[in-house]
């Protein structure tokens, strides 16, 4: 259960980060309610995975999920650009992370 925790936490960060840019400096209501909730999902989802699994692996893993999925995301809803050294990068935060699963007791 942990686990889906975890990536329901990811899920609320992405939202989260997404929904700041749409809030417009928090002058816009339904994006700004959507950030707030978004930051409560996901602080409140972590803290129900960390009941199990070691903060080591679980805050790393949050924060690269939400990292990978806003900056795909970005790409794909915000036309952000998507350099190689942008995708090179995303994909050495998602090796790290792997690294320290894999490593992980």
């Amino acid at each position: 259960m942990a686990w889906a925790y975890l990536a329901a936490a990811a899920a609320f960060e992405i939202m989260f980060a997404l929904s700041m840019k749409y809030a417009e400096g928090f002058t816009r209501v339904v994006p700004t309610v959507v950030t707030v909730l978004g930051v409560i999902g996901g602080i409140g989802f972590l803290t129900l995975a960390l009941k199990t699994l070691p903060v080591s692996v679980a805050y790393p893993i949050w924060t690269a999920v939400g990292t990978l999925g806003t900056v795909i995301l970005g790409f794909v809803l915000l036309d952000e650009s998507m350099t190689l050294t942008k995708l090179l990068s995303a994909l050495a935060i998602a090796g790290g992370v792997a690294g320290l699963k894999m490593t992980s007791a």
